[in-house]
């Protein structure tokens, strides 16, 4: 049984993000693999995702609900949960096969090098895959004082990356960034459509703009100043594979 966990909280991202993580996880495994769900609100999400509860964090009210909260993966014991995992976050889109990825580097924090710090050491935690309870000090750690560790680290991901020594990056070809990998640069982007490597198993889209708005060539972008390069033409491959 291969797992794939997820978290969704808030009101950010609604059931159907799940339930189309769920459907695209079946068409790209062709082994027995189940998705985890850990929310704080299930209405909505297909009875084919296994749900659990949110474990708690010593966080404060004000971050609570930012990426630091991913931290609870790390906790031991998880759900009943043992083996390799692989996490993949919502706002993303999968493209290609994931039973491959479970087959990389076993029992080994496996994980994005982040677009934006190549060669620092720094991975990415749109999708990763860990050995559940094998790297708990990451949790535990944190949670005794998670002042320490917000002070000197800016984001949950940097903070991973620099207390696991034993890392490993994904094949860049496997996981790429819509944003800064795949769209055509300024002003090509007003001409070109963004295209899908086929190589490609995860698009991640980090920060803005999300899946939904991408496939429709909308740029959320509140300041006008950066509507001038900030535009994405329609993107057809997302309506195939984000279902």
């Amino acid at each position: 049984m291969q797992t794939i966990l997820c978290m969704k909280w808030g009101t950010r991202y609604g059931p159907e993000f799940v339930n189309r993580l769920y459907s695209s996880i079946c068409r790209n495994t062709k082994r027995k693999t189940r998705l985890v769900c850990f929310t704080d609100d299930a209405s909505g999400i297909v009875d084919q995702v296994q749900i659990e509860k949110i474990p708690q964090i010593n966080l404060p009210a004000h971050l609570v609900n930012l990426p630091w909260r991913k931290l609870v993966m790390w906790k031991y014991p998880l759900g009943g949960l043992e083996g390799d995992a692989l996490f993949l976050d919502l706002d993303l889109v999968i493209t290609g096969n994931l039973d491959e990825m479970f087959d990389f580097e076993p029992g080994r924090f496996c994980v994005i090098e982040n677009w934006t710090q190549m060669g620092q050491g720094i991975g990415n935690t749109s999708a990763f895959k860990f050995p559940i309870g094998k790297y708990k000090h990451i949790f535990d750690r944190f949670q005794a004082d998670p002042d320490r560790f917000l002070q000197q680290y800016n984001i949950e991901q940097v903070y991973i990356s620099k207390e696991i020594e034993d890392m490993v990056f994904w094949p860049q070809s496997w996981c790429v960034s819509f944003k800064h990998s795949l769209k055509p640069r300024w002003p090509l982007n007003f001409f070109q459509t963004t295209p899908l490597p086929p190589a490609t198993k995860i698009v991640a889209f980090t920060g803005k703009p999300d899946p939904d708005d991408a496939l429709i060539g909308k740029w959320p972008e509140k300041r006008w100043y950066k509507k001038i390069y900030k535009y994405v033409r329609p993107v057809p491959w997302i309506a195939e594979h984000w279902r």
